[in-house]
């Protein structure tokens, strides 16, 4: 049995969480198409007949702007620490940046095995790939592997798995068989409804947005109750997440308590309620709670 973990490093918005949704052929992960959605490190648990293989997925590695900004990069560089393999994901579209710099020099300072994954292959061509390619490895000292990827089409996904547990040591499982994640139902619950917002607003309101969810709990009827705070910047911003007659905030909370009642196999009653907290990406109560992440920075 090959059982090991697997740190998933890169930029913002190269396709991590999407590449980990196709690994598992559903979606485990929240993903949108904005820069940031993923603020927390996630293991997703991976099983079949002869490997284990739990994925740590980490907030892109980003010149933070803020405080919130600061502790999730922190997040994710704690992420790669004692991981048994870098999957350092490029955006084959995008190409090498200052980003990657950064990115690599973490990645060598770690010392883990890496492999390198051009993600995007529907966007770009196989010689400008290549050449991404090349780059990375003149750049990156451990390199045990390459890989070149679309999470959208799944080219190139049973290839990287296969590299993955060609390198992974025969251990004993560390998680349950049917354990997808050790994250809690109201991380997940939290997850769903800022993905939503992600999904329904623009601009400026989803990156000014935290969700903290307050109290799960499970009535007599057998409903589970899920009630949650989302803290925005402004009162524009509460306007605009409320909407007009409140269509908005019934709209992210009937899109996130179905996937919810898909999640748990069970009646959900999701209540929101939009507060406004200014500057809470300067505030540690706001960041720690709303990303859960105190243990991981302290």
């Amino acid at each position: 049995m090959k059982v090991g973990f697997v740190g998933l490093a890169g930029r913002p918005n190269v396709g991590k969480s999407s590449l980990i949704n196709a690994i598992f052929g559903r979606k485990v992960v929240i993903v949108t198409e904005k820069p940031q959605t993923t603020r927390n490190r996630i293991n997703v648990i991976y099983n079949d007949k002869d490997s284990q293989i739990i994925f740590v997925d980490t907030p892109g590695i980003h010149r933070p702007l803020h405080r919130f900004g600061e502790f999730m990069v922190k997040a994710a560089t704690a992420a790669l620490k004692g991981v048994d393999i870098i999957l350092f994901v490029l955006d084959g579209e995008r190409g090498w940046g200052e980003p990657e710099d950064n990115i690599a020099d973490i990645i060598n300072k770690s010392e883990a095995k890496t492999i390198i994954d051009v993600n995007k292959m529907d966007l770009v061509e196989m010689e400008d790939a290549k050449v991404l390619m090349e780059k990375t490895k003149s750049k990156i000292k451990n390199i045990i592997g390459e890989v070149f990827t679309s999470a959208k089409t799944g080219k190139g996904i049973s290839e990287l798995l296969q590299l993955i547990k060609d390198n992974l040591e025969e251990g004993v499982k560390f998680y349950p068989e049917d354990m997808v994640t050790d994250r809690p139902l109201s991380f997940m619950a939290a997850e769903l409804i800022r993905e939503k917002i992600f999904l329904l607003t623009r601009e400026e309101v989803p990156h000014s947005t935290a969700v903290i969810v307050e109290e799960v709990k499970e009535r007599k009827n057998g409903v589970l109750y899920i009630r949650a705070n989302i803290y925005v910047e402004r009162n524009s911003q509460k306007g605009i997440l409320i909407g007009k007659g409140g269509q908005m905030i019934k709209q992210i909370g009937s899109m996130a308590r179905r996937e919810l009642e898909f999640l748990t196999d069970r009646k959900v009653y999701l209540d929101l309620f939009v507060k406004v907290k200014e500057k809470w990406r300067e505030k540690d109560f706001i960041i720690l709670n709303e990303i859960g992440m105190r243990d991981e920075i302290e």
